[in-house]
């Protein structure tokens, strides 16, 4: 009987409301349409994560892969394998120092399959490839050529059953140029079949893009959250990122701070209880080992459309 009450009355007050509007003239064709502002965007809100974990790793220079028994410091040539529980360093693949293989810029671990995402940064044009490594024997064993294509390859993951990647470009000049890198504007993310053909791609928010550059983003994973983290070339911060549901932006979260850590690739560590986020800081060769708070972030209401009806349509 009171869920009825209260709905006689909120009809009741409806009604009185249009009653009012139409003696008005407030809601009749002929009045003037507001103007339309662009809705505000809150910054996205701020986290910090701590430290668990400090390995020396004199190859911690571009970024570092992560599975459930060994870690992997990536630098532009080389690729060393490491125990995860001591840090001692075990097994090291060797780049030839004239190549092919010149910059490696990540990489992360499928199975028992090491992918590192390879460009030629910052040699005109830009060319990117995947590197394919055995884990066990850290042997190279495969490769796959992007060619020239959107940018720079500075990290791969797989996702709910797709690789996910960026093509990185840079406001910053190559040695020798005053033309820009690409420009940073033009960095994408895609997300690729199992033959790395692009299915589908996102550019990054402007205020990100102001945040990285005159570089780009250099690192990426997914977290356990169901969220892509990634980081910029040279801060200690993360940036939580979600597929949109409209447009091509990616969706800005969230920023966790991660004390030390001095950009570049990234890597979650999902084979145990508690997922850990693995880390690098150049300036030392350490590989640093976070607790990031990603039960913590909460979804921001950013929705920015709306559908109305007669007398509130916008000319």
């Amino acid at each position: 009987m009171r869920a009825r009450t209260k709905i006689a009355s909120a009809a009741a007050a409806c009604l009185a409301a249009a009653a009012l509007m139409a003696a008005t003239g407030l809601g009749s064709a002929e009045a003037s349409t507001p103007a339309v502002a662009k809705a505000a965007v809150a910054a996205p809100a701020e986290y910090t994560a701590e430290l668990r974990h400090t390995f020396a790793a004199f190859d911690a220079r571009q970024g570092v892969a992560v599975d459930r028994k060994y870690f992997y410091a990536v630098n532009n040539q080389t690729i060393t394998k490491h125990d995860k529980e001591t840090g001692e360093p075990l097994l090291q693949f060797v780049g030839d120092p004239d190549g092919p293989i010149i910059h490696m810029d990540s990489a992360t671990v499928v199975g028992d399959k090491l992918y590192a995402a390879t460009s030629n940064y910052n040699i005109t044009p830009e060319k990117s490839s995947v590197e394919v490594f055995d884990t066990r024997t850290m042997k190279h064993i495969d490769t796959f050529s992007f060619g020239i294509d959107r940018g720079s390859l500075t990290w791969l993951d797989r996702h709910d059953g797709a690789w996910w990647a960026a093509f990185a470009n840079y406001d910053k000049p190559p040695a020798g140029s005053t033309e820009p890198y690409g420009g940073t504007d033009n960095t994408q993310i895609v997300k690729l079949d199992d033959r790395f053909r692009v299915v589908e791609a996102w550019t990054l928010p402007q205020e990100l893009l102001d945040r990285v550059r005159p570089m780009s983003n250099s690192g990426g994973s997914w977290g356990p959250d169901g969220r892509l983290w990634i980081t910029g070339h040279d801060y200690d911060e993360a940036y939580v990122m979600d597929v949109p549901s409209e447009a091509s932006d990616l969706r800005w979260v969230a920023t966790v701070k991660l004390p030390d850590v001095e950009g570049q690739a990234i890597a979650w560590d999902r084979s145990g209880r508690t997922p850990e986020l693995w880390t690098i800081k150049r300036s030392t060769e350490q590989v640093l080992v976070f607790k990031a708070p990603y039960a913590s972030i909460e979804d921001p209401d950013t929705r920015q459309w709306k559908v109305v009806g007669p007398g509130h349509f916008v000319e």
